[in-house]
């Protein structure tokens, strides 16, 4: 197809959330954000957006598709938004065009860094309850390592993220995934997203949650390449 499908992660994580979707889409780029191990986390959103540009300039991409999950599609609206013409369109899944973050996701992320994980353990249980065994209990050491300080700094991130007044002037093909039973970005919040994209389509997965990239690859696999398909299609 030509294209260079790169993808970005989402709070606390890393490139390899993206797995099924690295194995399945051959060529694909995973990224992992500064402090995701390495580096020093960006704190804004904008941020983010800026650095991911120089990245992808940095490796000659060229016929971007940038897909991002929850904070990385929060950059990706941003990135779409500032650098347009790098992109052939964008892949915005589990997010929308603001992300208030409740405070029983900030707390437990604060214990933690205080020196009482508890809740911040039993919060990843929770987010990954419905992702495969194996993937679950990778992910969740690797999110340990990556520490509760860098996930509530992406948090803080999105909380401070809000581009509704401008999310319509994005003029890229969009997909828009979410899964049904999502509680961090409710399907209303990718239902708003369609609304004011143009050029956009909403697919909303049964059976997921959040993570629906992990909790129901296959089908997240599916909208992606028809979406390729018909933006590359002599």
């Amino acid at each position: 197809m030509g294209a260079k499908l790169v993808f970005v992660h989402g709070s606390g994580a890393y490139g390899d959330i993206w797995r099924y979707q690295i194995a399945y889409f051959s060529g694909s780029h995973a990224v992992n954000l500064p402090g995701h191990p390495h580096g020093v986390p960006l704190k804004s959103v904008k941020e983010c957006a800026d650095w991911l540009s120089k990245y992808i300039a940095g490796r000659g991409y060229r016929d971007v598709v940038l897909a991002g999950h929850s904070l990385g599609g929060a950059i990706v609206l941003m990135y779409a938004l500032e650098y347009p013409e790098d992109l052939k369109g964008i892949i915005v899944i589990s997010s929308g065009a603001r992300l208030r973050v409740h405070s029983r996701y900030l707390i437990p992320c604060e214990k933690a860094i205080r020196g009482d994980p508890q809740e911040w353990y039993q919060f990843l249980e929770e987010l990954h309850r419905s992702n495969p065994e194996d993937y679950k209990r990778e992910i969740i050491e690797k999110q340990k390592a990556l520490g509760p300080a860098v996930m509530l700094n992406d948090f803080l991130c999105c909380d401070k993220f809000d581009i509704m007044d401008r999310v319509h002037e994005i003029k890229l093909p969009t997909l828009i995934i979410c899964g049904e039973l999502d509680v961090m970005t409710p399907v209303k919040y990718s239902n708003y997203l369609g609304e004011k994209i143009a050029n956009s389509k909403v697919v909303i997965i049964p059976q997921a949650g959040h993570l629906v990239i992990s909790e129901k690859p296959d089908a997240v696999n599916k909208a992606i390449e028809e979406f390729l398909k018909g933006l590359f299609l002599p």
